[in-house]
């Protein structure tokens, strides 16, 4: 009888932090600098790689935005529906050896994600090292 609510309990702990270790779904970002909610990016897995697109722009004023100091073939499309997370791989608890796009300014920045709880998402961009760059922490959205 032990032995089988252990067993249930190792199962269910692995389920739970299976789970727990998944990325995609949608996202609140949040402006590092002026703590403003500004969209919901959806993430998701394609081709072995992960991705985020910006499926909702928050501020009214905002939601018809170009990405106009964007480089290549994102120049001048619609900030809601684009790419902006491209390409990460899993590297044990994070992904990376991806790319971030910054809409506003319309720089391609390397970049990690990582979840810090089932409901809280590290997010570093950065030249370089990163050492050398910005963290935000977007929250999931239910």
């Amino acid at each position: 009888m032990m032995k089988k609510v252990s067993l249930i309990l190792l199962t269910l702990l692995f389920t739970v932090g299976a789970f727990a270790q998944d990325v995609t779904g949608k996202w609140k970002t949040v402006d590092d600098e002026t703590g403003e909610a500004k969209s919901i990016v959806e993430i998701y897995k394609q081709d072995g790689k992960v991705y985020g697109k910006v499926v909702e722009i928050l501020n009214p004023e905002k939601k018809d935005s170009k990405c106009d100091e964007c480089p290549g073939s994102d120049k001048g499309k619609p900030i809601d529906g684009l790419v902006i997370i491209k390409g990460l791989s899993k590297d044990g608890d994070e992904y990376n050896d991806g790319k971030i796009l910054d809409p506003t300014s319309g720089k391609l920045y390397k970049c990690y994600i990582e979840l810090e709880s089932a409901n809280k998402l590290k997010v570093r961009g950065y030249v370089g090292f990163s050492l050398l760059g910005r963290t935000q922490y977007w929250s999931r959205v239910k």
